[in-house]
């Protein structure tokens, strides 16, 4: 599992997301254990968000450029 610092590819991160909610549901956890996997989660999933905004942000900017080509031949 990550730590801090670590900085998982978008489909790793989803899949440690998708395997921790499955444990949380199971609800076969002790507290302190579900907690923890909770803060883990959340990390994740705030990864997984800024990972995403940032493939948004990038598609964004060569949809735009492509825009410009486009016009530009015209």
């Amino acid at each position: 599992m990550p730590d801090d610092n670590t900085e998982l590819a978008f489909e790793e991160a989803l899949s440690q997301l998708e395997t921790i909610v499955t444990e949380l549901e199971s609800g076969g956890l002790p507290v302190e254990q579900a907690l923890e996997k909770f803060e883990l989660a959340m990390r994740l999933k705030k990864q997984c968000e800024e990972l995403l905004a940032k493939a948004e942000a990038r598609i964004e900017e060569l949809t735009e450029e492509a825009g410009e080509d486009t016009a530009e031949k015209e």
